[in-house]
C-alpha cells in the first residue's frame, strides 16, 4: 500500500506579510499534531512586500505563542492552483482575486476562506491588522489559531484522506 501525498495547502492574504505567514505557522503545528502529512506556504495576491519577512507584529505574536516564522513575501502566481489541493484565503477580496487569476480552469474551487473553518464566525474575513495596533494582531492570531485547528480536525479525519477532494 502506498502513502497518500500530502495535503498541499497555501495561506493566502494582500501582501503575505501579516494574516498569511502566521496562519502558515499555524497550518503547519496543528495539520502535524493531528497527524496529517502536509505542505504548507503562504502568499499575497499584491507583490508590494515580495521579498521581505513577515510584519515585525506578527513575527511578535507568532513568537509569543511559540511559533516561528521564517519564510519571505511571496506573489500569489497560476501555477500555485496546480501546486496546491487548496487555498485558504484571509479574506472575501483576497479569495476574489485568487479565484479571478484561476479562471475559468475549474481550478478557482480550490480557493476557500480561512474562517470557513472557524467554529465561532464560519465563512468570516480574518481582518487586516496592518494599519492598526497590537490588539489587532492577537485578535488575528485568535482567529487563525481556531480556523488551523479545525481544519486540521477536518483533514484528519479519514473520508478526507484522499486528495482529490480536498476538505
Amino acid at each position: 500500500m502506498t502513502n497518500p501525498a500530502p495535503l498541499r495547502v497555501l495561506a493566502l492574504c494582500l501582501g503575505n506579510i501579516c494574516r498569511s505567514p502566521v496562519a502558515e505557522a499555524l497550518l503547519r503545528r496543528e495539520l502535524a499534531a493531528a497527524g496529517v502529512e502536509a505542505v504548507v506556504d503562504s502568499a499575497g495576491t499584491g507583490d508590494w512586500h515580495v521579498g521581505r519577512p513577515a510584519d515585525p507584529r506578527s513575527v511578535d505574536v507568532a513568537r509569543r505563542h511559540g511559533l516561528r516564522l521564517s519564510g519571505k513575501a511571496r506573489q500569489l502566481i497560476r501555477r500555485d492552483f496546480a501546486d496546491y489541493d487548496l487555498i485558504l484565503a484571509m479574506d472575501s477580496q483576497n479569495a476574489a482575486e485568487a479565484r479571478a487569476l484561476a479562471g475559468s480552469t475549474g481550478a478557482a474551487a480550490r480557493v476557500r476562506l480561512m474562517r470557513d473553518f472557524d467554529p465561532l464566525a464560519p465563512g468570516a474575513d480574518v481582518p487586516d491588522p496592518y494599519m492598526g495596533g497590537q490588539a489587532g494582531f492577537e485578535s488575528m492570531f485568535d482567529m487563525l489559531e481556531r480556523s488551523a485547528r479545525e481544519f486540521a480536525r477536518q483533514a484528519a479525519q479519514p473520508q478526507n484522506t484522499a486528495q482529490a477532494d480536498p476538505i
